[in-house]
């Protein structure tokens, strides 16, 4: 049975400072389609926009957010739960940080939760410890976690659902010739030292983080694919009927 990590991120999840329901319903309608033929593992985000429902912080201070964090995980863990029930999907929480990739040992401990997970068809649902993980939570970065997770616990391949449906020749906002990459075999360097520039209020990354988390996956000979969060037609088609149609495969390789 094919692993993959689905990563979805809090420019999805999220719209108007609240979590965006029924892109969740949607999301969790795809996990309960994969988990018929393949191991999931999500990767998400979305626990500050949770936290911020209840407590309105300002989100651009640092102990604020992490704050916000600590309070959005178990509100965003239950409304998982809820959406998971109809399917008889049992979610997990799995906090990590950096720190759990930086060792043998201590990847080997976290992957013999992850393997107990997966063998009683749990799904393993893994964010950042933003609350005490501060120079992470500064970075924002669970595109590289997904990367990371992907990686030491064996997937075959990482998948990004995000609000840039695809990666393209150029900047789609400010050019109309845009043309979508659909194949890459390599990243150049000056694309990957970009400056960040994250869409969503709670939003943290941009293209560059996933172009980073692509290129962990393909300097490791491992696959990636990057698809809209919004509209999760060319994800499933991609992932269910092997037909890709829209959305760009990060694929070892020659060009």
């Amino acid at each position: 049975m094919r692993r993959i990590v689905l990563k979805v991120g809090s420019a999805v999840l999220t719209e108007q400072n609240r979590i965006a329901g029924e892109r969740m319903q949607n999301l969790v309608n795809l996990i309960a389609k994969l988990k018929e033929s393949h191991e999931v593992i999500l990767v998400s985000s979305g626990a500050v926009a949770a936290g911020y429902t209840e407590l309105k912080l300002d989100k651009k201070v640092l102990a604020n957010k992490q704050a916000l964090a600590s309070i959005g995980q178990p509100l965003l863990l239950r409304r998982y739960k809820k959406k998971l029930e109809r399917f008889g999907i049992l979610p997990a929480q799995v906090l990590v940080t950096a720190a759990n990739f930086n060792t043998d040992q201590q990847v080997a401990k976290a992957k013999s939760v992850i393997e107990k997970l997966l063998e009683n068809r749990v799904l393993p649902i893994i964010n950042e410890n933003d609350a005490t993980a501060v120079e992470e939570l500064v970075l924002g970065d669970n595109d590289q976690l997904s990367a990371y997770a992907a990686y030491h616990f064996n997937a075959d391949m990482l998948v990004i659902l995000s609000d840039i449906d695809a990666y393209y020749d150029k900047d789609p906002r400010h050019h109309t010739d845009a043309k979508v990459r659909k194949i890459v075999n390599h990243i150049d360097r000056d694309e990957l030292e970009r400056e960040v520039t994250p869409h969503g209020s709670f939003a943290t990354g941009g293209i560059v983080t996933k172009l980073k988390a692509a290129n962990f996956m393909l300097a490791r000979g491992r696959s990636t694919f990057l698809a809209s969060g919004f509209d999760l037609c060319d994800a499933e088609d991609f992932l269910l009927k092997g037909v890709h149609n829209g959305g760009t495969l990060f694929v070892p390789g020659k060009e």
